[in-house]
């Protein structure tokens, strides 16, 4: 048989091992990779050579429909073809229809916590969806603290449900503890916080995402964007010289893109450890226009809890309380909790790290990359807070089948060399054994004032950008984005209009529409302090605010529809009840609520007047026999804070309408504001460089004063004054013709 087909075919592989790595050669293309990812990658191309027609397994007999034999290697079946079907088969070959271009409705590239939520949701939303990842094994992987959630990162998660994303599911399912933080507070603020099993994390959304339908995955990295003449996007190019064709990309490439990790002076090429960054994809968007810069963020070492000594240290456990992300009860998921713990830094923790600041990437200057504010490193804290004496640290478990021990609060630059002992000044970690070091990683990103508020490019048609690609930092910001991204990304490649969440409808919006009117040069993180509205977007009501957008696009499906109508029935019923319902002042409730209130009820009155007193609750009216049992504990709790709430969140509502109103006004996409000269220089550049949708978006943007605002409204009155008299003129000529070309 001719051996020149075998030769001509694009895709070869061959392996060439050392004693350390092994290279991966497609074609011309070489590639380090580890000897699994060379087991998977040839497992994969196993799966798809069905290139060669005609051969058939008889999983009974064991051989080929041809009479080849059948091979097992590892969990993957293969067939031995006999030698005349093989040489039939490839002698009918038309080798030119081997087309090194596949063809989706979306690409998604990266597999985080954005790429996750984006490509489900294209995926979910009917659209034949690729997502390109570098690593299969580590598809939503949470290389820093595995937990979810948090102040306003709760928030984030429960909207994320809401609309029908899958990272609330996920934490309900693997969460090792649970905890709502700022309980003593009110409910704008309430936050739940899990702390989740690491891999099992991982291992159960790859299982949903192997098993979506319409999703296809494929390991790979992506160095070049195509993009036709009309700058539209048209797909994307792989390392090994694959083209995936797509009308709508979204890029998730998170730390990947450049990525750098430091420890003291060492640096290693990665976009995480162990993990090799992605290469040649700055390149190319810098080529396409694009501006980017370099951030920086850190994880901290992790400890063996075998060698700590927990007798002396502040258990912190989980609530007895259940509470959950998703609004889903299919998705709950009781577990029996593990306690974390609580340590302090020393005074000898900060003399060796005053000592040692030079050998840090930040403080030695050989990084100069601008790390997370709101998440500093431990040199970080005790450079800018020099008068404290401690700080808390929390020794937080990676999962349950594993010593592994996250040492929240202690990221840090410092050498490996000394990183042992700066741990062994913990209280409880004397004699701990180290197991990873902390390190640093700076990547590149892209500012995202370069991105609509639909998180569509402003320059290239069909590519958005999500995660922390846009500068955040944290899973659930990034995963809120890709959310929003996948969804856009689906409806672009329908050709239907784009979603835009506005800033006063969720915490997703907030988030969003700070990244597009905001210059930020350091890793944005999520802050309840950001959203003016936040009595307005609590947990509680993120399905009543966002349940109905989902439904709309295809996220929803009936059963969870029909859950969320249900319990809007129950609750509006129930507050209808309370406000009808009345107990007389010698009631032993009315006495009771007296009694923990300090109000005395005269009279009589309703049970929504005697719930909206101070320390009331509504168990309080379960317990007099007036409560409805019928109603679930999350049901009972959305009724108290209606009611209790009532006046703040009606007079917010109020202030926001108002508002609203005058945001909402659109400006021209022609505008010009350089040659409108009654507003300062500094406005006009920034104006003309942000291109805000609206005026609400004009008012956001830094550097823009409130005197700059209404110089821009006195401009566009002029503008329509000036359009509306020349539509007259128009209309008045128009008459004036055909009056003189009447007979």
């Amino acid at each position: 048989m001719d051996a020149s087909p075998l030769s001509a075919a694009r895709c070869s592989v061959a392996a060439t091992c050392t004693s350390s790595q092994t290279h991966v050669h497609l074609g011309r293309k070489t590639s380090a990779k580890s000897t699994r990812s060379l087991r998977s990658r040839a497992a994969q191309l196993r799966k798809h050579s069905t290139f060669i027609r005609g051969v058939t397994v008889n999983r009974k007999s064991g051989v080929g429909a041809d009479g080849g034999a059948k091979t097992r290697v590892g969990r993957t079946t293969s067939v031995a073809p006999c030698k005349a079907t093989l040489e039939s088969n490839l002698e009918g070959m038309n080798w030119d229809d081997m087309s090194e271009e596949e063809h989706y409705d979306v690409i998604v590239v990266g597999g985080g916590h954005a790429g996750c939520e984006a490509a489900l949701a294209a995926a979910r939303m009917g659209c034949q969806t690729l997502l390109l990842t570098i690593n299969l094994d580590r598809i939503a992987w949470q290389p820093c603290n595995p937990a979810i959630g948090g102040p306003a990162k709760s928030q984030l998660v429960h909207e994320i449900d809401a609309l029908g994303g899958e990272m609330g599911k996920m934490a309900d399912c693997t969460y090792i503890q649970k905890r709502v933080l700022n309980r003593s507070k009110g409910p704008a603020v309430w936050a739940l916080r899990a702390q989740t099993d690491k891999k099992e994390y991982c291992e159960m959304m790859r299982k949903v995402v192997e098993n979506t339908e319409n999703l296809h995955i494929r390991e790979s990295m992506v160095t070049d964007v195509i993009v036709d003449d009309n700058d539209h996007i048209r797909g994307v190019t792989t390392f090994f010289g694959m083209k995936f064709m797509a009308p709508a990309v979204v890029l998730t490439t998170g730390t990947f893109m450049n990525g750098n990790i430091w420890v003291g002076r060492k640096c290693m090429p990665a976009g995480r450890a162990g993990e090799a960054p992605s290469q040649g994809l700055t390149e190319a968007l810098q080529k396409l226009g694009f501006e980017t810069d370099r951030l920086k963020t850190g994880t901290p070492a992790r400890v063996d809890r075998r060698s700590i000594n927990f007798d002396v240290l502040e258990a912190q456990p989980g609530d007895d309380e259940q509470r959950w992300f998703s609004h889903d009860p299919a998705a709950h998921v009781v577990k029996e909790q593990m306690s974390c713990h609580l340590t302090r830094t020393t005074l000898a923790t900060h003399k060796l790290i005053r000592d040692n600041l030079h050998e840090t990437p930040t403080y030695g200057g050989w990084v100069e990359a601008r790390g997370p504010r709101y998440c500093p490193s431990i040199e970080d804290k005790i450079v800018r807070f020099a008068d404290k004496d401690s700080h808390q640290i929390f020794l937080e478990p990676e999962g349950r089948n594993t010593p592994e021990i996250y040492v929240q609060g202690f990221s840090t630059g410092l050498p490996e060399r000394l990183q042992l002992a700066m741990l062994r000044t913990l209280p409880g970690l004397e004699a701990c054994k180290m197991l990873r070091p902390a390190y640093a990683v700076e990547y590149d990103f892209l500012p995202a004032m370069q991105c609509e508020n639909t998180l569509q490019t402003r320059t290239i048609e069909g590519l958005f950008f999500s995660g922390q690609l846009n500068g955040t930092t944290g899973y659930e910001e990034a995963a809120a984005q890709g959310l929003v991204a996948g969804m856009n990304a689906a409806q672009h490649a329908a050709g239907k209009p784009l979603l835009v969440l506005p800033r006063e409808s969720s915490y997703i919006g907030t988030l969003i529409d700070d990244l597009v009117t905001k210059d930020l040069r350091e890793p944005y993180r999520m802050l309840t302090s950001r959203s003016e509205y936040r009595l307005l977007l609590r947990s509680d009501n993120a399905d009543a605010r966002l349940t109905e957008i989902g439904r709309a696009a295809g996220l929803i499906d009936d059963r969870r529809y029909d859950l969320f109508t249900t319990k809007m029935a129950n609750v509006d019923a129930e507050k209808e009840r309370l406000a009808k319902a009345r107990v007389s002042e010698s009631s032993p409730l009315a006495k009771a609520a007296s009694q923990v209130s300090g109000q005395g009820v005269k009279q009589s009155a309703t049970l929504e007047v005697i719930l909206r007193r101070p320390h009331v609750h509504y168990s309080l009216l379960e317990e007099h026999g007036l409560g409805n049992e019928g109603l679930s504990a999350v049901e009972k709790e959305r009724v108290e804070v209606d009611i209790k709430y009532s006046g703040f969140i009606n007079r917010q509502q109020r202030q926001l309408e108002q508002i609203a109103s005058k945001h909402a006004r659109e400006l021209p996409k022609d505008l010009d504001y350089s040659t409108i000269t009654t507003m300062s220089k500094e406005s006009r550049e920034k104006l003309n460089k942000f291109r805000p949708q609206n005026l609400g978006q004009a008012t956001r943007i830094g550097g823009v004063s409130p005197a700059d605002i209404t110089a821009l409204v006195l401009h566009l009155s002029i503008l329509q004054r000036r359009s509306e008299k020349a539509n007259k003129a128009s209309k008045r000529s128009e008459r004036d013709q055909s009056t003189k070309v009447a007979p």
